[in-house]
Order: structure tokens, then C-alpha cells, then sequence
């Protein structure tokens, strides 16, 4: 009856274990200015480089950002494409940046700069906003709420976050 008991104990223990620690490496989007935020989430594999691209609102041409995901789990900027520098688009390279030109496109390279996150508003406009990974295409505007914003992080989530969650899928 002992080994019974002790068998069930050491069980119960290992599932709350295994529930609760966080092992799964996700992109994850949580909603801001909310009492209730919902996270959804991109499964991270060994792909380190990952990109957004969307479309300039005011100039109506695409913007594509590149990033790496360090070995902490923060976001190392890669470079910045562009087609034209007019509002918001920087024109000249600031100290740890390169900015070239080149086929029509700005190019501006970061050196060395990395940050733990940022928020990214789902505006609600008709214009493309995609998160590109490992050659998926995730369609933000269709995946996330219109009009909200969500924190960006790379993070370590349980199995218990990941079923809370929202899983998005690819585009196919």
C-alpha cells in the first residue's frame, strides 16, 4: 500500500512538474492595455533569424526588419529594408549602423543592438503586416486582434502557458 501511495505521489508530482516549467521556446505576442491579455505564440525551433515585413502606411511601400534571437533569449536588430526615406524612414546611419543603398533599397545594418522586446500595435488599416520564420508567412492582421497591441518577446513558456494560449498558424 506504501509503494501504491508513493508510486501515485511521485507521479502527481512529475505531471505538475512537467506542466509548470517553462521548456518550450516561443515567439510570443501578449496583449497590452488589458485586464484579461491572451498570448498567442509561434513555436521557436534551432532558426535563429526571423523578420517582419509590412507596409509603410504613409509611402505604401514594404519594410522589412530582421532579427536574430541571441543566446538570452533577446532580440539582436539585424538591418532594416527600405525603398524610401521620406517620414519615419531614417536617411542617415547613426553611430553602430551602416546605412547603403543599393537596387532601388536602403539598407540599414546595426552593429550590435539588441533589447528584451517591443510592442507591436495591429493597426487597422488594409496594409500587410507578416512575421516571416523558417520560410512560413504568418499573416499578423489575420492571426491578431485589429486595433490592439501586443507585447513581442522571445520566452520560455510551460506546457500549461502553451495550452492557455493561442497557436498561430502558418499561412498555407
Amino acid at each position: 500500500m506504501k509503494r501504491l501511495t508513493l508510486l501515485i505521489s511521485t507521479i502527481i508530482v512529475l505531471i505538475i512538474v512537467v506542466m509548470f516549467i517553462p521548456i518550450f521556446k516561443v515567439f510570443s505576442f501578449t496583449e497590452t492595455r488589458t485586464n484579461n491579455p491572451h498570448m498567442y505564440y509561434i513555436n521557436v525551433s534551432k532558426d535563429n533569424l526571423f523578420q517582419i515585413r509590412f507596409t509603410h502606411s504613409i509611402h505604401l511601400t514594404d519594410v522589412l526588419e530582421t532579427y536574430e534571437i541571441t543566446d538570452s533569449n533577446r532580440l539582436k536588430l539585424v538591418s532594416m529594408e527600405y525603398e524610401d526615406v521620406n517620414v519615419g524612414m531614417p536617411a542617415h546611419a547613426e553611430e553602430d549602423q551602416t546605412l547603403t543603398f543599393e537596387d532601388g533599397k536602403y539598407k540599414l545594418s546595426y552593429k550590435d543592438k539588441t533589447i528584451d522586446n517591443f510592442t507591436l500595435l495591429i493597426g487597422n488599416v488594409d496594409y500587410d503586416l507578416f512575421f516571416q520564420y523558417k520560410g512560413e508567412e504568418y499573416d499578423l492582421k489575420k492571426s491578431l486582434i485589429r486595433g490592439s497591441s501586443y507585447l513581442f518577446e522571445v520566452k520560455n513558456i510551460s506546457l500549461y502557458d502553451k495550452l492557455r494560449g493561442v497557436m498561430i498558424a502558418d499561412g498555407k
